[in-house]
């Protein structure tokens, strides 16, 4: 079954999408952090659903939109948005799923918001892992995605539609944010019992060794995955991470 709906609080409008068998029966909640750009119908989100309801009995894979992204309605893009939405995904969560088993899965861009909110909230997962983490994203953004023509436009006070296939608008407020919230300064020794990090060897994007050394610094499992790009384009590859993933969360 996959089912969209909307979560509207505190005058939010969350864009979501559920995957499960029987959505009245579930032990088990993924939660999808996804991307710069990615929206609710991720196609890697919907492989790793399809799996999860193959192979479990009981689980559910949620996919949704940040601020700005897929259709959501916001118009300017902001970190204490994305903070926001992901708290009330969560506790949407645990008002309809109670006492349910929730696991975290997030690449890129959701994987730094997945680590800033518990850097800051505390963790409310049983379980994370992280595919390509944006750890530095402040550096991805203008040295990676961003065009000069982009950075030359924020600088005069213009937001720049950046991104790949699909454009998000930010600002120099939204760029200044993400350079104040370095997570690589923060303290995740607390939590690294229950992170995990896999991350492509030819990543073009998030650049494999600053990858490295988060986890290492903050003693982090982590899996290289030889020869990967950032969007893990090969099947095979893909199929890896699924595999080690699941096997992480101590599902099949």
């Amino acid at each position: 079954m996959e089912k969209y709906f909307n979560i509207n609080d505190a005058g939010m409008s969350i864009r979501c999408k559920l995957y499960a068998k029987d959505g009245n029966d579930v032990k088990t909640v993924v939660l999808c952090g996804l991307g710069f750009g990615s929206d609710k119908d991720n196609r890697s989100a919907a492989r790793i659903a399809k799996h999860a309801l193959d192979k479990n009995r009981g689980v559910a894979v949620i996919t949704f939109n940040w601020p700005c992204h897929g259709d959501d309605v916001k118009k300017t893009l902001r970190l204490n948005d994305c903070d926001a939405y992901l708290g009330a995904v969560l506790s949407w969560i645990g008002a309809r799923y109670p006492g349910a088993a929730l696991f975290a899965y997030a690449t890129s861009f959701g994987g730094y918001l997945f680590l800033k909110y518990v850097s800051e909230h505390g963790n409310p997962f049983k379980k994370i892992a992280l595919r390509c983490p944006a750890v530095t994203l402040h550096d991805v953004l203008t040295q990676t995605i961003m065009t000069e023509a982009d950075l030359a436009r924020v600088e005069k006070g213009k937001p720049a539609a950046v991104g790949f296939d699909r454009k998000v608008e930010i600002d120099k407020a939204f760029l200044d944010s993400v350079k104040e919230a370095d997570i690589t300064q923060r303290d995740f020794l607390p939590y690294a019992d229950d992170l995990f990090i896999l991350h492509g060897t030819k990543d073009e994007i998030v650049p494999f060794d600053a990858v490295k050394a988060f986890a290492e610094n903050n003693v982090i499992e982590f899996t290289p995955v030889e020869n990967a790009d950032h969007r893990f384009q090969s099947p095979e590859k893909m199929d890896f991470v699924i595999a080690e993933l699941f096997a992480f969360f101590g599902l099949k």
